[in-house]
């Protein structure tokens, strides 16, 4: 793989756009901007920081594919120097790996994930970083966040492959569609309200919803919360086997529309039925704003997920889950992932 990334063309110029939270970009730029001066300097890429008052910004990083490695390391190794700083201050024991998010186009991401999961598996191992490709667009956009997770060197050698499938995909797709057919995300600011198509309006401090349920499910290890005992929750390396077993077994019908079960002419395992009850303080971070949250989680699992209403005198809701086993078990692993973020973000129950 090595020889294949400097085949790539050092010569060649990418642009590599990455998602960071305010705290994130305040370490990138440093006291007066000495930090991020520093990497300019040091690595020939040109690195810009979106303006704005947002939760979340784009740190966009320019150059010949040499110095956007260079700079890469730089900020990987600025990250990790962040969380050995944070730990000198905690009861923490296991270090957290180094995260980040990188924002590709949707149009890349395909190949990016390969036939049935074939390229991601083969950069995940030949890397050692856990790579996660959204299941969603990010919000008004054409892009898709990929969360890279690992030790600095793990994550450097994964961009330099994910760059060379970049590039491939550039050289290879003839006719491709004009680079005004992309259309960049852009976070918005924490304050505005987002109006979206038919008039609705909403506040969303945390526009990226989907770049940041997958920053979730990266956070290891995941605190276990389980729902009145009924299921375990998979070790957080099997959600990538069960993301790719259910997205191999959802023919993808549109939105709104069920696939007819014709018996004997389905290959997929049997649909299933699996209920839960949750506290109805809980069910929001679920639901999510306009019902974001549910969308995301029906989108990334494959699986048909209802709520029932609420009902009076109840403090619980029940949300029944369809579809195979392994739509059932992602689903189910998304829900508790917001219920934990919920739970230990919140500090009490």
């Amino acid at each position: 793989m090595e020889s294949k990334v400097s085949e790539g063309g050092l010569n060649v110029t990418l642009t590599i756009r990455l998602l960071m939270h305010g705290k994130e970009v305040g370490s990138i730029i440093g006291k007066k901007g000495e930090t991020v001066k520093k990497m300019r300097e040091e690595s020939g890429a040109r690195i810009n920081i979106s303006e704005g008052n947002c939760p979340e910004r784009i740190v966009t990083i320019t150059g010949p594919t040499d110095a956007i490695f260079k700079a890469f390391a730089m900020i990987a190794y600025k990250f990790e120097e962040d969380i050995i700083n944070s730990m000198s201050n905690s009861t923490a024991t296991s270090k957290p790996p180094v995260t980040l998010r990188l924002v590709v186009p949707a149009s890349q991401c395909g190949s990016l994930i390969g036939k049935g999961g074939s390229k991601i598996k083969e950069i995940r191992e030949s890397t050692g970083a856990q790579v996660q490709v959204a299941g969603d667009m990010l919000p008004n956009s054409t892009e898709r966040a990929v969360t890279i997770s690992g030790t600095p060197d793990a994550i450097i050698q994964c961009v330099k492959q994910i760059c060379v499938v970049m590039l491939e995909v550039q050289s290879v797709t003839v006719g491709s569609p004009p680079k005004g057919a992309t259309i960049p995300y852009r976070p918005k600011p924490a304050s505005t309200p987002v109006i979206f198509a038919g008039g609705q309006v909403r506040a969303d401090p945390l526009a990226a919803s989907t770049a940041n349920l997958s920053l979730l499910l990266q956070h290891q290890p995941l605190p276990a919360y389980t729902i009145q005992g009924q299921y375990a929750i998979p070790h957080p390396d099997q959600l990538t086997k069960l993301h790719q077993l259910a997205m191999q077994q959802t023919p993808f019908p549109p939105l709104g529309q069920t696939t007819p079960a014709f018996p004997g002419l389905d290959a997929s395992p049997p649909a299933s039925t699996h209920e839960l009850t949750i506290p109805n303080d809980l069910i929001g971070c679920i639901i999510g704003r306009q019902g974001t949250k549910i969308n995301e989680i029906r989108q990334m699992s494959g699986a048909q997920i209802k709520i029932a209403n609420a009902t009076e005198g109840s403090s619980e809701r029940q949300i029944t889950i369809t579809g195979t086993p392994a739509n059932i078990s992602l689903a189910q692993y998304l829900i508790n992932a917001r219920l934990t973020s919920e739970v230990t973000g919140m500090g009490a129950l």
